[in-house]
């Protein structure tokens, strides 16, 4: 840990401080409204440092205000991923899992730029469901202290899972069997998980990342089967709940989101191979999914063009895996399940290209308007934010403009022209 704090604080003095927020108002063309997914004629948005003062409609000019001119574009609230891994680059993580070339603090030492170009593609909230030695939370303690240019972070630090699951290093890696690394991320019975998730509360995290069943990318474990009991799931969900804070779901076969659902978790990621009880358990739950199919098109692509960087188990999964995503997110949507977005961006979905996952939700048979609700409303609902997700008074001046209308061309959105959070302008003019 002294050694990533080096190399963070190291990292700090590359970046500069966003400029200080001031009595702004921004006159834009169109508003996108995620209290309803309605496109809104001219508006002006008048924010009073932080946070957004008022909103009315035309463009209105007052005393003290300086006017920011997005006549000419479509203003919408900042976007929001649920899926991100910022510490992580170049699909590190869990590929190669089985021989690490990086070591935990080498590869956080680039996460102030994945925050950096995540922040300027307009994502101005993330919440980050994995990393490995606390680095998600030094990286959100720097970009809190002003320190480093980001988004808003919520953080899981270690995602957690029994032995040989898909959280555990030392799959095929018998040198990771004593790392502080594995003592973080498994546990085996209800009194391992409890005892686990009162200490990542008492490290610092925001929130839960649990590993019910096995994963695409990791040596030894199957996405089909169903690692952690119920009980352990159940134990893991009340006592979060407990202490304030909610429960994401690794889980792709059946039997693991089944299990996650009737423990009560609060989103399924991926969700792969979800059966239509699964999704009207979910739907009568009030259960969010995340889809990240941005990565597995990535993967898709990956695979075809180079497979030999995999190993024939991780080639396996791939191919067995990744077609069900898009029908995954189909099928749910269709179930009118609540839709968070989500990348599960690691580097091989890269960081600033989030949203590439928006032609494919459509793609997926959503609607514009609902995409761009679960990067907006839906995502800041999953989180339990009040303060983002919405341009409403009260909450922080968190906004993108862009040039077009996505509702009529969403792929607009991978190309954002201007990004304000809370209050100050961080990207763009």
């Amino acid at each position: 840990m002294i050694r990533f704090s080096f190399c963070m604080a190291a990292a700090v003095a590359l970046f500069a401080a966003p400029a200080s927020a001031q009595q702004v108002a921004i006159q834009a063309g169109h508003l996108f409204d995620a209290t309803d997914g309605r496109m809104r004629g001219p508006t002006t948005i008048f924010v009073s440092g932080e946070r957004i003062e008022r909103v009315e409609d035309g463009f209105v000019e007052r005393p003290g205000y300086r006017i920011v001119d997005q006549r000419q574009r479509t203003v919408l609230p900042g976007l929001i991923d649920c899926h991100v891994h910022l510490t992580m680059s170049d699909n590190s993580y869990k590929i190669a899992a089985s021989t690490p070339d990086r070591s935990t603090a080498a590869l956080a030492l680039l996460a102030p730029r994945n925050a950096q170009a995540t922040l300027e593609a307009g994502f101005t909230s993330v919440r980050n469901v994995g990393a490995y030695g606390g680095t998600d939370l030094l990286l959100k303690q720097a970009i809190d202290a002003g320190d480093l240019p980001g988004p808003r972070m919520f953080v899981a630090l270690e995602a957690i899972g029994p032995t040989g699951g898909h959280s555990d290093p030392a799959n095929h890696n018998d040198a990771a069997l004593d790392s502080p690394e594995r003592r973080n991320a498994v546990a085996d019975g209800v009194d391992a998980f409890v005892q686990l998730v009162r200490d990542h509360k008492r490290r610092g995290a925001t929130l839960i990342k649990i590993m019910p069943g096995g994963g695409v990318g990791s040596p030894g474990d199957d996405p089909n089967r169903q690692l952690m009991t119920d009980a352990e799931i159940v134990a893991v969900v009340e006592t979060a709940h407990s202490l304030g804070m909610r429960v994401a779901a690794h889980a792709e076969g059946e039997g693991a989101i089944d299990a996650a659902l009737r423990g009560g978790v609060d989103s399924i990621e991926h969700g792969d191979f979800a059966s239509a009880r699964s999704w009207t358990m979910a739907k009568a739950k009030g259960i969010a999914l995340v889809p990240t199919l941005a990565t597995s098109e990535a993967l898709m692509i990956a695979f075809r063009e180079h497979p030999d960087r995999y190993p024939a188990e991780i080639r396996e999964k791939i191919s067995m895996v990744t077609p069900y995503s898009i029908k995954a997110l189909g099928a749910a949507y269709r179930a009118h399940v609540r839709i968070a977005f989500g990348t599960d961006a690691t580097g091989l979905v890269p960081h600033g290209g989030n949203a590439m996952e928006f032609p494919l939700m459509v793609k997926a048979g959503m609607s514009a308007s609902d995409a761009i609700l679960a990067a907006t409303a839906n995502a800041a609902d999953l989180i339990g934010s009040p303060d983002i997700g919405r341009l409403v008074p009260g909450r922080y001046a968190d906004m993108i403009a862009v040039d077009g209308d996505p509702l009529h061309d969403i792929s607009i959105l991978s190309n954002v022209a201007w990004v304000m959070k809370g209050g100050a302008e961080v990207a763009g003019r």
